[in-house]
């Protein structure tokens, strides 16, 4: 199926490793002209070269951290300058922030910072752009609504949940649909090094999913490249669990 992405422009954040990567991998590989941005720069050029190499249109690259306050005027004047204009943002930079019950303000501050504060500021930056043209997509990369225990990002990417739906509804009339992906047990860095380092860990966890195994980032990456693509149009507002059916919330 040809996704009519050849020609589009995409700024896709959390690129270094994972879901991110694949992300970029599959939008360029549909066509699209990318900038990839996270914090490892040294990872951005592995992604860059290994893009060319495949034969697609070589991204652009910004390392930066989306935590500082200024990052996303940056990211705007970089997307522009390289670009000249965007057609897609996909916000999968962010992460999990196991937190204690009595964690200071800037535990919590931070994970804000990163997991809600900068995915709004990217899509207001990026905004008037696809008002004017009258197209765009918007693809958050969020999380669980259902925490097995206190979390500063489940607030966060439950904040990014009511924004965009609330966002959705602004946009819409304008040819613009935002749209959320909770990705559930999706092999990645922070998912095989940290949460389940090892294989019995994975397969004891894999217990509890109804399709058996742990996703790759893969999953994630197609179902994103249809959702930014003109036959995804009438699918906004949404947020759609990619974990192979792990949890309950109807």
């Amino acid at each position: 199926m040809d996704l009519e992405l050849r020609g589009r422009n995409a700024v896709v954040t959390g690129c270094s490793v994972g879901i991110g990567r694949e992300i970029a991998r599959v939008l360029a590989a549909e066509g699209a002209s990318t900038l990839v941005i996270a914090r490892r720069g040294e990872l951005l050029k592995t992604l860059q070269d290994e893009i060319e190499g495949a034969g697609w249109k070589r991204p652009h690259a910004l390392a930066i951290d989306l935590a500082d306050r200024a990052s996303a005027a940056r990211v705007r004047d970089e997307a522009l300058a390289r670009l000249g204009h965007v057609d897609i943002l996909v916000n999968n930079a962010g992460g999990s922030r196991p937190t204690a019950v009595d964690s200071p303000d800037g535990v919590w501050d931070e994970s804000f910072a990163i997991n809600f504060s900068a995915v709004r500021k990217l899509a207001q930056a990026f905004l008037p752009g696809m008002i004017e043209r009258r197209w765009g997509r918007i693809i958050n990369v969020t999380g669980t609504s259902e925490p097995g225990g206190t979390n500063a990002a489940g607030p966060a990417k439950a904040a990014v949940h009511a924004w965009a739906k609330a966002l959705s509804r602004d946009v819409g009339r304008h040819g613009v649909t935002v749209n959320c992906l909770a990705p559930g047990r999706i092999h990645s860095e922070q998912i095989d090094e940290r949460l389940h380092p090892t294989r019995e860990s994975q397969e004891q966890f894999s217990r509890q999913i109804p399709l058996g195994y742990f996703g790759d980032p893969s999953d994630m990456a197609y179902l994103v490249a249809f959702l930014c693509s003109p036959k995804a149009r009438y699918i906004s507002g949404e947020r759609i669990h990619v974990d192979g059916g792990l949890h309950r919330a109807i």
